[in-house]
């Protein structure tokens, strides 16, 4: 016992000697420490339970933990917890977008794909895909009926089926002009799994200009997989586009909006900032690929369809029929923050195509739309109503600006070709928009990196010399990296760039393998990283789970944040721990401490501490990582406290469960607990997360 835990030691003190030489002194002052205690069998103290072993190591059944409320190590800034966005494992179209009907505008790579002619055998029946000369816009269908028989028409499979509720009033819409012909009315009909029809509806008025014929029926079953079938009454030709259809209890009741039960999950997060809308869809597998935002925004019809880079990128996981509608685009992307009351945190590429796929680049000669793109961005956010993209911002119904602070330049980029074009987009953006936060990327840890921890040194280097505000690092890693992690950031410069840890997610089995899962393990090792990442608020400023949202059958990523079927959604233990360390942020980071240390997973407890001046409360946040029930001996100085306050805690000594549709093994319960002057006790169950929330009656003494 005693050699392997010297064995686990040492594997923390070769991470400390890459961070720096000081931190490596003092994890080797406490492996000697450890060493001289297990040599002298040193007997456990009055205040201390004796010891059991837990695995490998020895864990304490009893801890004094102090919390010192006058020393206040850092400000929690109000963006400290947020939300990544990306449209992967069909996250927007087939998800948070409630449009119903995939290719409603012909657009995909096979114009029919997701259709299915309906006709009696041998009547003649055609669909004609044709150009429109507008490459905002390039194709319609025409359909010519030469004999409709008992019926002609054309069947949409949805995304995966589509997910109708009983008594929900649904939108159809259809842009339809007749060509030559008798065809004056379409009738709409819903069918079950079984092939029954459970609603119907019906539009009539074609006529021989381009129209939009709507109509709202309500279904009076729920339904999982239903598919929809529209018919073409009469005979002749008609050509079509945009066929629709909504429920209408979307979010706000906004027509053609939101789900509203995908929307309320991440409202409950209270998220500080909302990051979108990627990601490495940002960048693309090519540049031809890569997101432009002004192709994103107008009129919906009028917006570019594009193939999803998650089409194609998984051999385990094809998904020929991801594409992007953009009926969620940077305008829908800033509300949505704006609903959330969250900081906007758009992400434009710089140039750069994914350097995991082509890393296609830009010459930079050429570099100037990407800059203008990055400019026009700005105003569209910003900009007054007067100015060209400011007022597409007001015709689109937001006269009001959406104030954006920060703009990320690059996801994952890397190399001397990243800096080449960092530095002139940004100088322009500092030159029109000096009060502008620039984020800029390190990619990740450096462990997906081809020369590793070259590339991180290389890009530190840069932004210790151009100074960006905020740096953005992304961590995917195992449990053991995370809860041997939770120091990670104790020795970064606190007069260089803050950090943005933006994007993160424990694997249960490797990074990007379909088998991971959000199991508990994952959840408990990421809750005692961020009490890391709490307690050095100092420098770290922002955090983000990823990826955010996973559609049952359409995914091509785990483990994800949030799952959802055609009608339903669970949240995962790690939606957990995101949601209650957002909802418990406090202001201030305060002094916790055992025996003078922090808490950083030394006898298997991760703890961070926060007073917040605005409700008056304390807030301690910690974790046993370990399969021992534990007590904590609470020493608070600096305040008094009311005698009682909420224990809220996440606990399973299954380390593999997870949750799903069906049942929700891992959920906070709440507790009120008493809390005796300033010195108690608090339960630390093993394999739990507990939040203790208690008003301060008194501070400052």
């Amino acid at each position: 016992m005693v050699f392997t835990g010297l064995v686990e030691k040492w594997k923390g003190i070769f991470k400390i000697m890459v961070k720096g030489m000081n931190k490596w002194f003092k994890y080797l002052s406490v492996v000697l420490a450890a060493v001289v205690t297990l040599m002298i069998g040193v007997s456990c103290s009055d205040n201390k339970a004796a010891t059991v072993e837990n695995g490998n190591e020895e864990t304490s059944l009893s801890s004094n933990i102090d919390v010192d409320v006058s020393e206040v190590i850092a400000e929690i800034q109000p963006t400290m917890y947020g939300i990544f966005f990306e449209d992967i494992n069909f996250a927007i179209d087939g998800g948070l977008y409630a449009e119903l009907v995939k290719n409603r505008s012909f657009e995909f790579d096979k114009p029919l794909r997701g259709w299915t002619v309906l006709k009696d055998e041998g009547l003649g029946v055609r669909t004609l895909p044709m150009n429109t000369g507008n490459p905002r816009n390039p194709r319609y269908l025409r359909i010519q009926i030469d004999d409709a028989g008992s019926g002609a028409g054309l069947k949409n499979e949805g995304f995966r089926g589509m997910g109708i509720k009983e008594n929900v009033p649904h939108d159809f819409s259809i842009q339809i002009k007749g060509v030559e012909g008798n065809v004056s009315a379409i009738r709409i009909e819903l069918i079950d799994s079984q092939g029954e029809v459970f609603a119907e509806g019906r539009v009539d008025g074609v006529s021989d200009d381009w129209q939009t014929l709507e109509t709202t029926f309500t279904p009076t079953r729920t339904v999982e997989k239903a598919t929809m079938n529209v018919w073409f009454e009469g005979e002749g030709t008609v050509d079509i586009d945009m066929v629709s259809l909504f429920p209408t209890d979307t979010w706000k009741g906004r027509k053609k909006g939101l789900r509203t039960d995908l929307v309320q999950l991440l409202a409950d997060m209270d998220p500080g900032f909302l990051r979108f809308p990627g990601g490495c869809i940002v960048e693309g597998f090519d540049l031809s690929q890569r997101y432009q935002w002004k192709n994103t925004v107008g009129d919906i019809d009028e917006r570019v369809v594009t193939i999803n880079r998650w089409n194609f990128e998984f051999d385990h996981r094809p998904a020929p029929d991801y594409y992007q509608s953009f009926g969620v685009g940077f305008y829908e992307y800033f509300l949505l923050a704006e609903d959330l009351e969250a900081e906007p945190m758009p992400i434009i590429n710089c140039g750069m195509a994914c350097q995991f796929n082509t890393g296609e680049l830009v010459p930079l000669d050429d570099l100037e739309p990407y800059i203008q793109d990055a400019l026009d961005l700005i105003e569209f956010a910003n900009g007054s109503v007067d100015t060209k993209w400011g007022g597409l911002r007001a015709d689109m119904g937001h006269p009001e600006p959406f104030n954006m602070k920060m703009l990320g330049v690059g996801n994952e980029q890397w190399g001397p070709q990243y800096i080449e074009r960092y530095v002139p987009m940004v100088q322009a953006i500092k030159n029109k928009y000096p009060e502008m936060q620039i984020i800029a990327a390190t990619g990740s840890d450096g462990s997906i990196f081809p020369n590793g921890e070259e590339e991180i040194d290389y890009l530190w280097e840069q932004w210790r010399k151009l100074q960006p505000e905020i740096v953005d690092e992304h961590f995917y890693r195992n449990p053991d990296w995370f809860r041997e992690s939770a120091d990670w950031y104790d020795d970064y410069d606190r007069n260089g760039p803050k950090l943005f840890v933006g994007e993160y997610a424990s694997q249960s089995v490797g990074v990007a393998s379909p088998e991971n899962k959000n199991n508990w393990e994952t959840a408990l090792s990421e809750a005692a990283f961020i009490t890391g990442l709490e307690r050095n608020a100092g420098v770290v400023t922002m955090t983000s789970y990823a990826p955010l949202f996973a559609h049952a059958e359409g995914w091509q990523w785990t483990p994800d944040l949030i799952w959802f079927d055609n009608l339903e959604a669970y949240a995962t233990p790690n939606y957990y721990v995101q949601k209650l360390f957002s909802t418990n942020t406090g202001t201030h980071v305060v002094s916790i401490q055992e025996d003078g240390e922090d808490l950083t997973g030394q006898t298997g407890l991760f703890a961070t501490a926060a007073k917040d001046e605005e409700t008056g409360d304390l807030i301690i946040k910690y974790v046993n990582a370990t399969d021992t029930d534990k007590e904590l001996n609470v020493n608070v100085n600096g305040a008094s406290l009311e005698d009682r306050g909420t224990l809220t805690v996440l606990q399973n000594n299954d380390l593999t469960e997870v949750n799903s549709f069906d049942a929700e093994n891992i959920k906070p319960e709440e507790e009120s607990v008493a809390v005796t002057g300033t010195s108690f006790k608090l339960p630390a169950a093993s394999n739990s997360f507990s939040i203790l929330r208690v008003k301060m009656t008194q501070q400052g003494i």
